[in-house]
């Protein structure tokens, strides 16, 4: 196995210092994906309504256009952690003043979450003084409230952590102190799930003690006590006007009134658990429940709904008007976070689930139209993008959502997701890739983590229609996949904690490679280690530990060719369009580097400090130099994202200063057949594309 060691070369050109982006960024139009865990309507102001999510950050509606207005997108990179919605509450006596809590994740690598206050409906945001582990994307992250706000008084806020107890705010949520005299001790991974005001009653708050049952207080928290009978595992809770508390939880539907609980668990279903639940502000008997997360036993019964304070309920069916035209049906309440009746609008409904936001105007017919407006709202994971040269303007690959291609506009929905026309669906696709020589022909990878299933199809068409391989490894997940640049029926992929595979006859058949080492542990993998050559059809190129790998015999067996760059485990390999034995590696803060032999010698690029994604498009009119995108940091010119028409002699900063695309960017793609278009894919933010003004 030949080992050569690289040879390193500064070119020291200074860049352009051109900080005025002239471009325009927007979201692809894919429409929702990702996990609304809570709707918020404001008691005084009609149609003043927000949404949290898992991973996506936070939004406003707007009802004249019918478009959710993002409100966090200003975090950047650094602050990705904060695009997790743990929390949100009103002040219900001033319409203005929103509190947010952000963190995604309680582990310590994700760094501490904290609160957020906005006095002008979130279009600005100050960071409160309340620093904690948060987890907007675990475990019950679709019960609530945990942040709540004093209707008697809107300086008293109480905010239930998961991991560090109670916490409490005596003045509009400037200082935070820990209430240490809540006694309570919920589930250590979910902790305080839910704060409950009274409007009736000054002084008297429920916090619910996931685990353990559900506590309160006749002294706006200075004194605890637990009520007794209470169900264990509670969802949600909500009052009535009489003061009745009921609440949903896994074992079904209560009641607290009196000083005594009742069981009004509906009876006609299979159901045993129940999430979300709203009152009628206009009529205290009539009560909406839906299934939890893990409940759904009848795809067509999503709500149920009772006249009578619960004593008896009824299951609602529905009629789906659909606005996004790719969901299916069984998008509708499929995990069901919540449900609320608007205050300002007679029977008028919304309700949250794993894929968006629904609304009915007349929740009392029987059988209600629910329209799913998801314009503005953008929160798929992307796995794989890209732009041939020609046929669709952009494919990608998605977490959940399969992937699309996307032949219409990049503002319109796309009509079908990319195997849903030929009955080819994955819930992921990881990678997809084309042939230089014939770019209609594609290979994609994905498979079903919910039973642990993987495969994957080609394509003769542009991604249109997709036909399954006719065999493929068992227990094998296939992470990235590199078609020839000659041969449409050779193709390679890297496997998860797997040897890397190759078939030589479309997927009929496959082999191992021999010489590169196992791949990466997938699913939630970022990297793009491997690339084939855009001239030489028997040419691949592997990167892994500080190591460049290359394949001359059609990706049957690598050799290193090069063993010492640092060992950088976000890193992104790309070959150049039209240019054979031309090899680019970015290696995150370990820079950018070209090779024009083969991946045996590399330049680093100069004044390129960081790296974090890059990718080539069509160049400008009269040359032959690919553009190259890079979102990084230039020396002297700052983060963001930045375009060089040079090779990386020049920059130009191309990046919006209000939108710095930072939640979580995994992949970037730039189009063949447009000068100045380029994607970013993120970790719940959907795609954004950038193009000159």
């Amino acid at each position: 196995m030949l080992t050569v060691a690289a040879s390193i070369a500064f070119i020291t050109v200074e860049p352009s210092r051109s900080i005025t982006s002239g471009y325009q960024w927007n979201n692809v139009s894919i429409g929702g994906g990702g996990y609304v865990t809570g709707i918020y309507l404001h008691p005084l102001e009609r149609d003043l309504a927000y949404i949290r999510t898992d991973i996506g950050g936070f939004y406003r509606w707007n009802s004249l256009e019918k478009r959710w207005i993002p409100l966090t997108d200003h975090f950047g990179l650094y602050q990705s952690n904060y695009y997790g919605g743990e929390a949100l509450a009103l002040d219900p006596k001033d319409p203005n003043v929103i509190y947010i809590a952000t963190g995604k994740y309680t582990s310590s690598w994700a760094g501490l979450g904290t609160i957020f206050k906005s006095t002008n409906q979130g279009q600005t945001w100050s960071k409160l003084k309340i620093d904690l582990l948060m987890g907007g994307n675990e475990s019950k992250r679709w019960t609530g409230e945990r942040l709540g706000v004093n209707p008697f008084d809107s300086k008293i806020i109480f905010f239930g952590s998961r991991l560090d107890g109670l916490w409490k705010s005596m003045d509009a949520g400037e200082t935070w102190n820990k209430v240490s005299s809540f006694p309570g001790i919920p589930d250590v991974k979910i902790g305080i799930a839910g704060i409950l005001f009274s409007k009736k009653d000054s002084g008297l708050v429920y916090a619910n003690a996931y685990g353990e049952g559900i506590y309160q207080s006749t002294d706006t928290g200075v004194t605890w006590s637990k009520i007794a009978g209470s169900p264990l595992q509670v969802n949600r809770m909500v009052l009535d006007s009489n003061g009745g508390l009921y609440i949903t939880h896994a074992s079904g539907v209560s009641k607290y009134a009196n000083g005594a609980w009742s069981n009004i668990t509906p009876t006609n279903t299979k159901a045993i658990s129940f999430n979300g639940i709203s009152i009628d502000p206009s009529d205290s008997n009539h009560v909406l429940i839906t299934y939890d997360q893990y409940s759904q036993s009848n795809n067509y019964y999503r709500v149920f709904e009772s006249t009578n304070g619960g004593t008896t309920w009824q299951q609602k069916s529905h009629f789906l008007n659909h606005q996004v035209t790719w969901w299916p049906d069984w998008y509708f309440g499929s995990a069901t976070s919540a449900i609320e009746f608007d205050p300002k609008i007679t029977g008028k409904v919304w309700l949250t689930d794993w894929f968006g936001t629904w609304q009915t105007d007349n929740i009392n017919a029987n059988q209600p139209v629910w329209s799913n407006y998801e314009k503005g709202h953008e929160e798929v994971v992307s796995f794989a993008l890209i732009s041939p040269p020609k046929g669709a303007i952009l494919l990608s690959g998605m977490a959940d959502v399969d992937g699309f291609n996307h032949n219409q506009k990049l503002d319109a929905y796309p009509s079908t997701g990319l195997g849903t026309s030929t009955g080819l669906w994955f819930q992921d696709t990881y990678s997809i890739a084309y042939g230089e020589s014939d770019p209609l022909r594609m290979v994609r990878v994905g498979g079903n983590r919910w039973n642990n299933t993987y495969t994957g199809a080609t394509s003769t068409d542009g991604g249109h229609t997709w036909k399954q391989f006719s065999s493929f490894p068992q227990n094998t997940m296939p992470l990235r996949v590199a078609m020839s640049a000659t041969n449409a029926n050779l193709f390679v992929a890297i496997a998860s904690e797997g040897q890397p595979i190759r078939t030589t006859n479309g997927g009929a058949s496959w082999s191992v490679v021999s010489g590169l080492p196992n791949g990466p542990k997938g699913p939630w993998y970022w990297g793009q280690p491997l690339a084939a050559d855009k001239v030489n059809g028997n040419s691949f190129y592997y990167y892994r530990d500080g190591k460049v790998y290359r394949s001359r015999n059609g990706g049957a067996s690598f050799s290193i060719v090069n063993s010492s760059f640092p060992n950088e485990g976000w890193s992104m390999l790309k070959t150049v369009p039209g240019v054979s034995n031309e090899v680019w590696i970015s290696l995150n803060w370990n820079g950018l580097y070209r090779s024009t032999d083969g991946g045996m010698k590399f330049a680093k690029i100069a004044w390129v400090e960081r790296a974090y994604l890059f990718a080539f498009g069509k160049p400008q009119t009269g040359s032959t130099v690919p553009a190259l995108y890079v979102y990084g940091k230039i020396i002297g010119m700052g983060e963001g994202i930045f375009r060089s028409l040079d090779r990386g002699q020049t920059w130009t900063k191309i990046s919006a200063p209000l939108n710095p695309i930072g939640n979580d960017p995994n992949v970037m793609e730039a189009s063949r057949q447009q000068f100045g278009l380029v994607f970013v894919g993120t970790n719940g933010r959907g795609i954004y594309y950038g193009t000159p003004n």
